[in-house]
């Protein structure tokens, strides 16, 4: 399989993926000098939470790109979940990273900002959501329920299914 013959969502959601890859090794930087300058040797909470997260992140948002591969939804919709997901995915990186940075706090959850409260729920009902809109089509495609006979879409190779 060649890039030109990925589906237009997986070539937007892929390189997601890149830039989380990434992320993680510069946040292993601002680990090990946080680690060097601390006496007990080790990072902030948080500093340590983004690092994992932007590596975890990473292979969440390939496995995205792959769902979005597999699914028979309009490009739209499946673009549009995906993304919603990586937002939340980055606005969770990124706060982590910040309270890293500002040493702040251990857990954020203790003093909250006023609209934490709002921000989990959304990232809750986004992250699930976008997830299941492309869980749910590749089920129905396996399962038989969608009006093609085909995994993939019409206009990429496919695997028939039964």
């Amino acid at each position: 399989m060649t890039a030109a013959s990925l589906s237009t969502e997986t070539r937007f959601i892929a390189p997601g993926s890149r830039s989380d890859l990434l992320v993680g090794p510069g946040s292993r930087v601002q680990k090990y000098a946080q680690m060097g300058r601390s006496p007990d040797a080790l990072a902030h909470p948080y500093t340590d939470i983004a690092h994992r997260a932007a590596l975890l992140y990473a292979f969440a948002t390939m496995l995205l790109a792959a769902f979005a591969q597999l699914s028979d939804w309009p490009t739209w919709v499946d673009l549009g979940a995906a993304a919603v997901v990586i937002f939340f995915f980055v606005a969770a990186i990124g706060s982590y990273q910040w309270h890293g940075l500002r040493k702040d706090t251990d857990n954020q959850f203790r003093n909250p900002h006023a609209s934490l409260g709002w921000f989990m729920i959304a990232l809750i009902l986004g992250e699930i959501g976008g997830f299941a809109v492309l869980l749910v089509r590749l089920h129905l495609e396996l399962v038989g329920v969608s009006n093609s006979t085909a995994i993939l879409k019409p206009d990429r190779p496919c695997v028939v299914a039964t």
